[in-house]
């Protein structure tokens, strides 16, 4: 990417912020006035409906917010992403994830290319052998369990997956997920485990992340002890980059999966990190995910602006943020499949954009990510769903539903669909002092019962819960949060935030273990708090 334009000296942003003091934004009067609302905002791409009608836009801003894109260069910069460009300028890299999912959009560069497809064949075929009986453990015994061991993006992407697959899919091995560094965790998913029947998967790129690797030695541990040192090899297989390291932990070099420094952890899922849902599902699942994400990928690089679903979700949440002044955003799936969903999304969009400094380090002046929380519909009805419709801040919605949910019982699935609609419309539209009292309300309650609504929702409507449409799913929102970053001017794909606090705990944990660092007056009565009777 070149050097980056101050974004708040654009003509299309300029444009915006006038827009945003003069335009008298209600949702009830935008619908009545414009009875044709609905045909420009509501777009369809892959199957997948997408309603962004109830958002605090008119005409006149969607067409300033998609003048933005262009002056943006949004989408030159996406085909620079593509064509293998080091749009990660701080840590000179370029950003392939989307070559994994479809090879046509790899630049002509056939050494690259044969290497995804070796490594994709190599652990889709070891994902195989896995699930038909061909690899075992140490006593014989065909695996039953896989435990991913992993934090971040080595584990929130496959856990997301795995549990939404569970909607449609019968898993042939029962699927964990370990990532704290608690031994609670770990502790309580192996003891319930039979070690002759149980595969690790250790994922960590750099294999030095010390949750990951805290995780790992505890399971190895539980294996050596259990069946023998010499079964570690049997029982572990690793994704990561450092085959040095994978082997003095004791695992075969047949059984490391690379993946390459131009993955990004949270862009990872459908690379050799994704392991775990081919072995859980088989590797026709994991092809056919990566099959929807390369559909939608396609599709949305010919879709005009007007009717692409993750630019419209991109300048949507670009205006919520800097004009509208909402700061965080809820995500609500219609599924319990999906409720992994809102956690996946965390780390996608607040790693991703969570930046104060622009691409050349210059201080941002806009806000450039939401706080990003949700939890499934309908138990969210009951938590803070009060605070969405009458709290004094107003946050902003994205509904996740799903149009054929698997189950006999179609009385559930209308009623789970019937609340997520109803939901939309409440937040948008509420309930006004007039209508009240032509209900009959108690005067003294109409005050508390009032809904003034005015609150923006966008809802997502897929089909049905297929690993095609997950793919669809992760693809849309992985292009919304980049198409965010380029008209931001900020780098998405570096995480330079999450690197210090790291740093800091291995210089904690030596002072608790017993060397003389300083700190501040509240870290060292922390700590000298917690040294006290253990």
């Amino acid at each position: 990417m070149k050097k980056s334009k101050d974004l708040v000296s654009a003509k299309a942003w300029i444009k915006l912020k006038q827009l945003s003091k003069s335009e008298k934004l209600d949702l009830r009067n935008l619908f009545v006035k414009d009875k044709n609302r609905i045909d420009y905002l509501f777009t369809n791409l892959a199957g997948i409906n997408f309603d962004f009608s109830k958002s605090m836009i008119n005409k006149k801003i969607l067409t300033s917010l998609l003048t933005l894109t262009k002056e943006r260069k949004v989408r030159s910069h996406y085909t620079e992403l593509i064509s293998g460009e080091k749009i990660n300028k701080t840590e000179d890299r370029v950003v392939g994830h989307l070559w994994l999912r479809s090879r046509d959009l790899l630049p002509n560069q056939e050494k690259r290319s044969a290497e995804i497809d070796s490594t994709q064949t190599s652990f889709l075929n070891f994902a195989t052998n896995i699930r038909n009986g061909n690899i075992f453990g140490y006593t014989g015994k065909k695996f039953t369990n896989v435990v991913n061991v992993g934090i971040g993006g080595s584990t929130l992407g496959p856990e997301m997956i795995c549990h939404a697959l569970s909607n449609n899919y019968d898993s042939q091995l029962n699927y964990y997920f370990v990532s704290n560094i608690d031994s609670f965790e770990i502790e309580k998913i192996i003891n319930s485990l039979d070690p002759e029947t149980t595969l690790f998967v250790i994922t960590s790129k750099s294999f030095t992340t010390i949750e990951t690797l805290a995780n790992a030695n505890q399971a190895r541990i539980w294996i050596q002890e259990r069946l023998g040192k010499n079964a570690i090899s049997n029982h572990f297989i690793a994704v990561s980059t450092a085959v040095e390291k994978c082997l003095e932990f004791g695992i075969s070099e047949e059984r490391i999966f690379p993946v390459w420094d131009w993955v990004g952890g949270r862009f990872s899922v459908l690379s050799s990190v994704g392991i775990t849902i081919a072995i859980t599902y088989g590797p026709e699942i994991f092809l056919e995910i990566q099959k929807g994400a390369a559909d939608f990928d396609k599709q949305l690089l010919v879709s005009p602006d007007d009717t692409n679903p993750s630019l419209l979700h991109a300048v949507i949440n670009i205006w919520n943020m800097n004009f509208m002044n909402y700061s965080a955003l809820a995500v609500i799936p219609y599924s319990s499949a999906l409720e992994k969903f809102p956690s996946y999304l965390q780390q996608l969009w607040m790693e991703s954009n969570g930046k104060s400094v622009d691409i050349d380090g210059n201080s941002v002046k806009v806000r450039t990510a939401p706080v990003v929380f949700g939890e499934a519909g309908t138990n969210s009805q009951h938590s803070f769903f009060q605070m969405l419709h009458q709290g004094s801040d107003v946050i902003p919605t994205d509904f996740i539903t799903v149009k054929r949910n698997k189950g006999k019982l179609k009385d559930f699935a209308d009623n789970l669909m019937s609340n997520a609609i109803a939901q939309s419309a409440v937040l948008a539209f509420g309930k006004n002092k007039k209508e009240l009292i032509a209900e009959k309300t108690s005067r003294d309650l109409i005050k508390h019962k009032e809904m003034k609504g005015n609150r923006p929702s966008i809802t997502i409507m897929l089909p049905e819960l297929k690993a095609e449409i997950i793919g669809k799913l992760v693809a849309f929102y992985e292009t919304s949060v980049i198409y965010q970053g380029f008209i931001l001017g900020i780098n998405s794909f570096d995480q330079w935030g999450v690197e210090l606090g790291k740093e800091n705990a291995i210089t904690v944990k030596n002072r608790i273990n017993g060397d003389n660092s300083k700190f501040d007056s509240s870290t060292e009565k922390q700590i000298s708090e917690y040294l006290k009777d253990i």
